[in-house]
């Protein structure tokens, strides 16, 4: 299947969830292909048909892509150097989470979950601790009878009850002692970052290769550059966070505009793009153009703002 049409078929599962999707951007220069959003799982997406082929500069944009939109990054692919992905199993590449379009299609639409995760050293399953302690505990279960029945140690019972996943074999055996189901679904939406937003920016009195960036540096907001996306950089003032694009090369403009309408209209954040001539129109879409020379006039992040808002809310 080519990637166009395994974009696709992510496409059409995510619609028939009920997701409001983004067009298929389908751009190899840049670190996602789709973002969709349902109720409060807004999702950013790259569809590869090997996901060796996913490098870590597209998993750390998607992460910081992650952090300022509170998204989850989610890799769609085919096949590894393994083999192919199989359906119910979460793989993970960067610490990306990845499954196949089969996979999401059971979660989304049928309502099965995965309940297998592959980590180095083969294929794992999640395990309920705290129920797993307490049936034991309530039960007058040792360590020791439950590590000779697994064939595991005690010390690797302990670390099952303080939220290690187990082998597969390992998590049936103690269902079949116990009786009772402790091996849990894996939600591949789930995203844990250890990073804040902040811990990306520019700070500390540094600047950008842009002089455009910079003078937002200069009037307040911080700036996280992006090199794998549609927009150069995420600009944060107290409250606001912009999707900021640089006009440079006019021939793309106007589609780098669109592309940012419509990711800030699914992220529910703004988009501005700063351009170096006047242009007529003071927006594309729901992305507000400023201009370089307009920039320099404005002295606080308040003002930019506000002009933002404004502009990106003209009919």
């Amino acid at each position: 299947m080519s990637r166009e049409d395994l974009i696709n078929t992510t496409r059409a599962i995510l619609a028939k969830a009920g997701f409001d999707i983004s067009s298929s951007l389908n751009l190899r220069s840049i670190c996602f292909d789709i973002v969709g959003r349902k109720d409060e799982t807004l999702l950013i997406i790259k569809v590869l048909s090997n996901v060796d082929a996913f490098s870590r500069e597209n998993a750390e944009d998607m992460k910081v892509l992650a952090d300022a939109l509170k998204a989850t990054p989610l890799l769609i692919g085919e096949t590894s150097s393994s083999g192919p992905l199989e359906a119910g199993i979460v793989y993970s590449r960067f610490k990306i989470p990845i499954i196949s379009n089969e996979t999401l299609g059971e979660h989304l639409l049928e309502e099965v979950p995965p309940f297998i995760f592959a980590a180095p050293g083969g294929l794992y399953v999640k395990i309920d601790g705290e129920l797993l302690r307490n049936i034991r505990e309530s039960g007058g279960i040792s360590l020791g009878t439950l590590a000779e029945t697994t064939g595991v140690s005690r010390r690797t019972i302990q670390m099952y009850e303080s939220g290690m996943g187990a082998m597969i074999d390992a998590a049936m055996r103690l269902e079949e002692f116990l009786h009772v189901p402790i091996i849990e679904p894996i939600d591949p939406f789930e995203y844990k970052s250890k990073k804040k937003l902040e811990d990306y920016e520019v700070a500390g009195g540094s600047v950008t290769d842009s002089k455009a960036l910079n003078r937002l540096l200069e009037i307040g907001f911080s700036i996280t550059p992006v090199t794998k996306s549609p927009f150069e950089a995420i600009s944060r003032s107290r409250q606001t966070i912009f999707l900021t694009g640089l006009g440079i090369d006019e021939e793309k403009l106007v589609q780098k505009a669109l592309i940012a309408s419509e990711i800030s209209r699914i992220s529910g954040k703004h988009s501005l793009i700063i351009v170096e001539r006047e242009r007529s129109a003071e927006n594309i879409e729901t992305t507000a153009v400023v201009t370089s020379e307009e920039l320099k006039k404005i002295d606080d992040q308040d003002a930019l703002t506000d002009l933002v808002l404004s502009r990106s809310t003209k009919k």
